[in-house]
Order: C-alpha cells, then structure tokens, then sequence
C-alpha cells in the first residue's frame, strides 16, 4: 500500500515546482527528450523522485543548496537496488547549462535498456490511453497568466 501521506505531498510538490524545475520540465514534457516521456514528483518506495522516465527506469535530480550528499547516497542506492537509474544535476547546471542537461539525460535514454522489453507494460490501459507525463499548473505554462 502507498503511503497517503507521500502522495500528497508529491501531488503539493507538483503544484509548486522550483523555478530550475520548471526550467528543466520545459524540455522533458511531452515527449520532447528523444520521444520518451517523463513524470514529474513521483513517489518510488519511500522517496519523492524529481523526474522519472518510466520505459527507461531513469530517474532524474534536481538538487539544490540543501541537499545532503551522504542521504542522497542511501537514497541513490535504495532506488538502484530497485533498478533505477539516478542522475543528479545542480541548480547551476540547470540554469546556466541545460543544453549540457539535457545531452547527457538524452544519453542516458538512449544506452539505457527499456525497461519492459519482451513484457507487456504492467498497466496496459493506461500505456495505451494516457499519457504517461505529468503536465505543470496553468501558472507555470507559457504564456499563462497567474
């Protein structure tokens, strides 16, 4: 069973994305990054992922000032232990080097395996009726007014 709790706060996290957040988000929604898709704040075990690319069990890290490196690493390894794929980017990187970003998450994709290969997706109707991304509140589109 999901922790209730989690989920709501990833829900409020989604919400309220950090500026770098959207930034980032900006290239990896629909489908934008290679054709793969991305979900935003999503809860795996007992963490709240940042970005996580479902097909490719990659999941990608926003980190600022307050980051811990040694509990990113208990965390790092709790999620490979799961079979993710972490890769972990500054807020510098992503406000004064995206484009550097975004090619080595595209990299990523790209020489990762796909993660249901041979197996059908384990939610079948939704793989083929909804989308897999999550879309950012009105406020943050472009062109929206708050």
């Amino acid at each position: 069973m999901r922790d209730q709790r989690l989920l709501g706060f990833a829900n409020q996290l989604r919400k309220e994305p950090t500026p770098l957040e959207v930034i980032l988000w900006r290239h990896l929604s629909r489908s934008q990054l290679n054709g793969y898709k991305f979900r935003r704040q999503t809860v795996i075990d007992r963490y709240i992922v940042d970005f996580l690319c479902p097909s490719k069990a990659l999941i990608v890290e926003v980190d600022g000032e307050t980051h811990d490196s040694r509990r990113d690493g208990v965390r790092d390894n709790r999620l490979a232990e799961l079979g993710y794929r972490v890769l972990r980017f500054t807020n510098a990187e992503v406000g004064q080097q995206i484009e550097g970003v975004i090619t080595t998450t595209g990299t990523a994709l790209d020489t990762l395996p796909d993660r249901w290969a041979g197996r059908p997706h384990p939610n079948p109707s939704k793989h083929c009726f909804e989308p897999e991304g999550e879309g950012l509140p009105t406020a943050h589109r472009e062109g929206a007014k708050a």
